[in-house]
């Protein structure tokens, strides 16, 4: 078990009683994880953040007092006044409004997971171990609601790449910037932007915004690929 100093430092921000002290219980019995702070409102939550500054936060989407997006603009808030500090928000549904919602600022220390992960144990541990190192998550399911309009309109979406176009989203999909992707492939940054814009081209994506290119082109690999042979 890890020594409290290797923990994570965790503040959970939930209305209901029940699953608020249910998913404290289940985090902490893992030995990975100190809940500092439980919550019931975003207010709550951004006080808790100020005074412990945690490694990262799980906040319920909805929450007092209106129960719409108070999640989301804690969770902006938290990232513009602590970049250090990740966010894992939760919600009941796979809803593509709340995803772009939350990723519309920048992707960087945010992840957006269905509620039933609390369940799954190691999916929403990974998800606070890559929001805590500034990376960012999203749940597979919500991944099939982003790219499902695209899907429907693009014949074999991955046939139309090159595989250098696939070693680009492959990279791409495992959250390098076109940096990163550059110096793991051995090749200049400009040749990267080429080959992505390219792949948003075969995609049917030129026309969307930065943020959405980006997250559908990958999620439209994590869909179809990996395993594809390009030409």
């Amino acid at each position: 078990m890890p020594d409290a100093a290797a923990r994570m430092r965790i503040v959970i921000a939930e209305d209901h009683y029940l699953v608020r002290e249910g998913t404290r219980r289940l985090l902490e019995d893992t030995g990975e994880v100190d809940v500092i702070a439980a919550v019931g409102t975003a207010e709550e939550l951004l006080d808790a953040v100020d005074r412990f500054r945690p490694d990262a936060v799980i906040a319920d989407i909805r929450m007092p007092p209106h129960h719409h997006t108070e999640g989301i603009t804690a969770a902006h808030t938290i990232r513009a006044a602590h970049p250090g500090i990740g966010v894992v928000v939760l919600s009941q549904h796979a809803n593509e409004q709340y995803a772009f919602a939350l990723f519309q600022q920048g992707t960087n220390g945010l992840a957006y997971l269905l509620k039933e992960r609390i369940g799954e144990l190691e999916e929403l541990l990974r998800a606070l171990r890559e929001v805590s190192a500034g990376r960012s998550v999203i749940d597979p399911r919500i991944v099939e609601v982003l790219v499902g309009s695209h899907i429907r309109t693009v014949d074999a979406p991955l046939a139309q790449l090159t595989r250098r176009e696939l070693d680009v989203l492959r990279q791409m999909a495992q959250g390098k910037n076109n940096r990163n992707i550059a110096e793991s492939l051995s090749l200049s940054e400009s040749t990267i932007e080429k080959h992505v814009n390219s792949t948003f081209a075969k995609l049917g994506l030129a026309e969307e915004s930065q943020l959405h290119r980006r997250v559908t082109a990958v999620l439209t690999y994590l869909r179809h690929g990996p395993n594809r042979t390009a030409p």
